[in-house]
């Protein structure tokens, strides 16, 4: 397993740290200068701290060993909080799309530059933010991490749109140009529209992984080869592949010779077991059952797991 727990940490704390800080920089501004699309981002913001803060609590009960209670180990902790921060960009994109709608039909206010400028900065420091979430989620293989990660780029959206829409009131109030005060509640509804698609995507990834769902079928194609790999595997009569939180969990039944004895049937698949490890360190467990197989016979076992009344 590649999960370097503590380094995870420490880019989730940078998250929280970053979402605070501009939690409060969009409320403050969005209040002094009356710019309802920054409030709403400043309140999606709010929302990502709570998010993060669930990230940090998943990611140390993920990094703890297996005990009498959770012999799995506590790997699906962070595809509980990738579905809980789903949850919440959810949340936050329909509040979003509920403050442009309004914005649409409330009373024309003025736009400052400054709350422009918050927008602005706001947008350039996510996508930073972004990067760094993102390279530190594919270096320790955190699933947490990928769905803050997640979360940053829908943010850079939601600025973004902010920021398109205050400069382009700005800019109209200025000239005196028709309609250009519509362009921030327009650019809001847009981008709910992509927040809501983000969350979507990674909500039914975790609700997979919840499920006990299969790897994809590219990745269980390399789990085969590797067993296949070895000529004493005659064939693989069940090969499953789940993820555990960050790790995968592989079980198999295969057929060998029926002229092998204990030792050479226990070293065969410790050596599979190996080989599996060395060449994905993403796979924390591989189950292996023996069948014999005969030259002449080739007995046929069910591919999955046989119904209890068939017993």
């Amino acid at each position: 397993m590649t999960y370097e727990g503590p380094k995870a940490l420490f880019a989730a704390w940078v998250s929280l740290v970053s979402n605070l800080v501009l939690t409060l920089i969009k409320i403050i501004f969005g209040l002094i200068f009356h710019s309802t699309a920054l409030v709403a981002d400043g309140v999606h913001n709010g929302g990502d701290v709570i998010a993060s803060i669930a990230t940090i609590g998943s990611m140390k009960l993920s990094n703890h060993p297996a005990d009498r209670e959770h012999p799995y180990g506590h790997g699906k902790a962070e595809d509980i909080s990738t579905a809980f921060i789903s949850i919440i960009l959810i949340g936050a994109a329909s509040f979003l799309t509920y403050e442009a709608v309004k914005a649409l039909f409330g009373p024309i206010s003025s736009v400052s530059i400054w709350a422009f400028a918050a927008a602005l900065v706001s947008a350039v420091w996510k996508w930073f933010l972004y990067v760094y979430t993102k390279k530190s989620a594919d270096r320790y293989h955190s699933k947490s991490l990928h769905a803050t990660a997640a979360d940053h780029l829908a943010d850079i959206y939601a600025s973004i749109a902010a920021a398109l829409g205050l400069g382009i009131s700005w800019i109209g109030s200025i000239l005196h140009i028709p309609y250009t005060h519509y362009g921030d509640p327009v650019a809001g509804i847009v981008v709910s529209i992509l927040i809501l698609r983000i969350a979507i995507i990674m909500i039914i990834k975790a609700t997979n992984v919840l499920m006990e769902s299969s790897v994809d079928e590219t990745e269980q194609e390399n789990y085969r080869k590797v067993f296949l790999s070895f000529q004493e595997v005659k064939k693989i009569d069940i090969l499953r592949a789940r993820e555990q939180g960050n790790v995968v969990l592989i079980d198999a039944q295969i057929r060998i010779p029926a002229s092998f004895n204990i030792q050479e049937g226990d070293d065969l698949t410790e050596a599979i077991r190996t080989k599996m490890l060395r060449n994905y360190p993403n796979v924390e467990e591989v189950l292996i059952h023996i069948n014999p197989w005969y030259k002449d016979k080739d007995l046929i076992e069910p591919d999955s797991v046989p119904h209890l009344e068939n017993k």
